[in-house]
């Protein structure tokens, strides 16, 4: 087909004057009955790249896909290029027996150009078996990146896809994935039975995504509606790890008056559907979705990406992102992070082959790299791929527009690549830097390294600032991870030279970021310091006269949240931080006030649009929790029967008492405890300035267990703060 013609093609079908990138190569190397590798970042056209030499080709192109929710979004895009809606069809479990059949009519009068078909469904002996019998112009594989474990998304039965192709009829492949490293395209090419594949990578250079990287602190919810509030009417979507956090956070946003609606793959296929519909059609502003189950969604208009939890790869990563933005426009991706989230993801990992194992902690280890780094993240990024970023701010990542300081590097370099260099380059990250700062540790003298001359070399600095030289001096191109082998640290040839011929290293250190603990751990602080403080003296004043500690009142948190919001009714108090209807009955109205007072007398506007509404703490967990105690059940049943840790159910009654409801365990402290030692404990908390359990433990001299402490601090806050 001439090159008049393939334009007059995409004219005439997807309304477009030009190709976009390498668009048009990739479409006459397919139509030429070539194997083609393709590697184009999401919003690069993928999916141009085979439905329009589907519909130029005899018979039917069978499309490989993952995801239901892509296959029905395919079809609907390309049944609008064309006036009969057979030109394109998916079949998947989903569908009736009719709906098949119909399917198989259209496509034996040679109407349907394109049929998707999920990897599952082809596995299937019926399918197979039909398959044979039909034209097949190519076989288009999407989101090829599932046939690699080290793929963000590893799809076993990806791996099925060759075997399959050769019992159907063999005929031309295209290979289509948004992400890839090196190491996955090999696995790629090498699983499909396609070696000498045309490649076609395009550039993984995003310039209208923002990239930012936020501390996920205990505030993460108030952070989000805050921002979605600053980019009201434009449509986001927000990952989560885990299902209840995707409906948990739906709930929350819902709560607060925005347009949200939860989708992961648990829920029921017509709900998803809708949901998707209902996002496409901009009657619902933002998707809470997990990252694992993935959208699917071709919107070009997503103006941010949210991830409240940092994925398991930077395949993943980058891939979310590339959903903002697809149009060119705007698009702001920000990420919460504490390093907690990477050590979930790593316990998740126990238990499965070491293989797999190392595979996800090297990815982890990248994707830390990433947040924590106060390097451009798009240099950092496009490195990840195997692309060179040269430019030196590109001017739209939180590291480039607020960038830290750096200083010279080169005698820390120098010092790493020549412990890189001795140790025979067959060692990891930890090896090395265990190495500089002298730590002996097993591994270490068993291969006698603790003899060697530059060990301890770098003991004038700690494990955080050599792990940024490494990730530094890797980016610049003096060393690099072996992938073939998870993750050993090699010389380059720049490397080498620069051990004996050192020239400037600039770098910077690390971010650091604090382990914020979602219940009780560090706080913001007060907006209003001064109303903070007289808030402060009213609780203490409280305390004196009614005998108890103030935090039994109110919690630090609370005052400070008080302090940010000014709550000046009990509704608006139940918005605050550990403050339940117990509470905000028994002690709310003096301090609702004081905060009405100090606002008219300071003339201060309420931020009632930053006010995040919590949905009222009744889940299923905690109103069973408590039924469970009223009918004075063993803790230890409520634990096997709720499926929980003995810790973790004590750490659910304490907040539950904490936040203002009165429950009464003594039936089971009678039987575990005796009567003085509950007495001692209690006393201690009548005086204590904070209900800390490892400050009870010290200052108890370790006489009681964590347990024994824990349930007379339960009935302690039930009895005098409810």
């Amino acid at each position: 087909m001439n090159q008049v013609n393939l334009n007059e093609q995409l004219k005439r079908y997807f309304g477009f004057d030009t190709f976009k990138g390498d668009q048009e190569s990739i479409i006459k190397n397919l139509l030429a009955g070539n194997d083609t590798f393709v590697l184009m970042p999401t919003g690069g056209g993928k999916s141009l790249c085979y439905q329009l030499p589907a519909l130029l080709m005899d018979g039917t192109a069978i499309i490989i896909s993952p995801l239901i929710a892509l296959m029905k979004n395919q079809v609907d895009a390309i049944r609008q290029v064309s006036e009969n809606d057979g030109i394109a069809h998916c079949i998947n479990s989903s569908l009736s027996k009719s709906v098949i059949d119909q399917v198989k009519t259209d496509i034996a009068k040679g109407v349907t150009k394109l049929l998707y078909v999920a990897p599952e469904s082809l596995t299937k002996e019926e399918n197979v078996e039909y398959l044979k019998s039909i034209k097949i112009s190519f076989y288009a594989v999407d989101e090829a990146h599932c046939i690699s474990e080290w793929g963000h998304d590893f799809r076993p039965e990806y791996r099925n896809i060759r075997p399959l192709v050769n019992r159907i009829g063999k005929a031309p492949i295209i290979a289509l994935t948004a992400t890839a490293t090196d190491k996955v395209r090999q696995d790629i090419k090498k699983n499909l039975g396609m070696p000498n594949a045309t490649e076609f990578r395009s550039s993984f250079n995003r310039p209208n995504l923002y990239y930012e990287v936020r501390p996920k602190t205990k505030d993460v919810d108030k952070d989000i509606v805050k921002f979605i509030r600053q980019n009201e009417g434009k449509s986001g979507i927000i990952y989560c790890l885990s299902r209840k956090r995707v409906e948990d956070l739906a709930e929350m946003l819902a709560h607060n008056n925005i347009k949200a609606r939860p989708y992961h793959a648990g829920m029921d296929n017509a709900v998803r559907s809708q949901t998707q519909d209902d996002f496409i059609m901009e009657r619902i502003d933002v998707i809470v979705a997990t990252i694992a189950f993935g959208m699917g969604i071709d919107k070009p208009d997503v103006r941010y990406v949210i991830h409240y939890d940092i994925p398991k790869s930077l395949e993943g990563y980058y891939q979310e992102t590339g959903r903002a933005g697809r149009d060119g426009g705007e698009g702001k991706c920000i990420a919460f992070y504490t390093k907690k989230d990477i050590e979930k993801l790593e316990k998740f990992m126990e238990g499965k082959p070491v293989a797999e194992m190392d595979i996800g902690r090297q990815l982890l280890a990248e994707t830390a790299t990433y947040a924590e780094s106060n390097v451009c993240r798009r240099k950092i990024l496009l490195h990840y791929f195997g692309e060179e970023y040269h430019e030196t701010n590109c001017h739209n990542c939180d590291n480039c527009l607020h960038p830290h300081e750096f200083f010279e590097g080169m005698n820390e370099l120098q010092r790493t690549l020549v412990v890189v260099r001795d140790i025979k380059e067959l060692f990891k990250v930890d090896y090395i830097i265990n190495m500089l700062i002298g730590r002996e540790t097993e591994d270490i003298r068993s291969h006698k390294h603790n003899e060697l001359e530059c060990f301890g070399t770098g003991d004038d600095h700690n494990m955080s600032f050599w792990n940024a030289v490494i990730r530094q001096g890797i980016l610049a191109g003096y060393m690099e991870k072996d992938i073939e082998t998870y993750g050993q640290v090699k010389l380059t040839a720049e490397g080498r030279k620069f051990i004996n011929h050192p020239v400037s290293f600039m770098m910077s250190e690390d971010r650091e970021f604090n382990d914020y603990d979602a219940g009780n751990g560090a706080t913001t602080g007060a907006t209003d310091e001064v109303l903070h403080k007289m808030l402060k003296d009213l609780r203490f004043k409280k305390s004196q006269k009614l005998g108890i500690p103030p935090y039994v009142i109110f919690q630090d948190n609370s005052l400070e949240d008080m302090a940010t919001q000014y709550p000046v009714t009990q509704a608006q108090l139940l918005n605050i931080i550990g403050v339940g209807e117990g509470k905000a009955h028994r002690y709310g109205k003096d301090f609702c006030a004081l905060i009405a007072k100090y606002c008219e007398e300071n003339e201060i506007e309420r931020p009632d649009e930053l006010r995040v509404r919590v949905v009222a703490n009744k889940s299923k967990l905690k109103v069973s929790i408590i039924q469970r105690i009223d009918r004075k059940l063993s803790l230890d049943d409520i634990a096997n029967a709720e499926g929980l840790d003995y810790d973790d159910l004590l750490n659910e009654i304490y907040t539950i008492v904490k936040s203002g409801t009165r429950l009464n365990i003594d039936y089971f402290i009678d039987e575990v405890m005796d009567e003085e030692q509950m007495y001692e404990i209690y006393d201690y908390f009548k005086t204590s300035t904070s209900d800390s359990i490892d400050e009870a433990l010290d200052e108890l001299k370790g006489d009681y267990t964590d347990e024994e402490v824990k349930l007379v601090r339960i009935k302690f806050l039930s009895e005098n703060a409810n």
